[in-house]
């Protein structure tokens, strides 16, 4: 297994991951979303599991601000997600090509 956890240092959900592959004794990689963000490999990657439209944090300032939710192409919203990576919820848990988004513990369990 290949884990890695793009998520948030103050994330509830995303502290839960990490517990829940600490537990396990699962090495995993844990990438800060906020600094390093999704490359454009990672995000079409994690895009076969996941819509553009979940992995976008609809509650966020960024996404206000940006009039995201008048964007229709998905094509642009990709390309704002990837420069702005405050708009990702998380945590985004990889593994190999397959991804899931938030707590998926029912997921994980069937990835050991």
């Amino acid at each position: 297994m290949n884990i890695q956890v793009f998520g948030r240092k103050k994330c509830f959900d995303t502290k839960k991951a990490e517990r829940y592959f600490k537990e396990r004794k699962i090495n995993f990689q844990f990438i800060d979303i906020d600094i390093k963000g999704l490359s454009k490999g990672e995000l079409n990657s994690v895009k076969r599991n996941i819509s553009i439209n979940e992995l976008i944090n609809q509650s966020s300032k960024e996404y206000k601000n940006l009039n995201l939710d008048k964007i229709r192409s998905n094509d642009m919203k990709e390309e704002i997600l990837l420069k702005n990576p405050k708009l990702f919820n998380s945590p985004i848990v990889r593994n190999g090509n397959t991804a899931t988004l938030g707590y998926k513990k029912e997921i994980w369990d069937l990835w050991e």
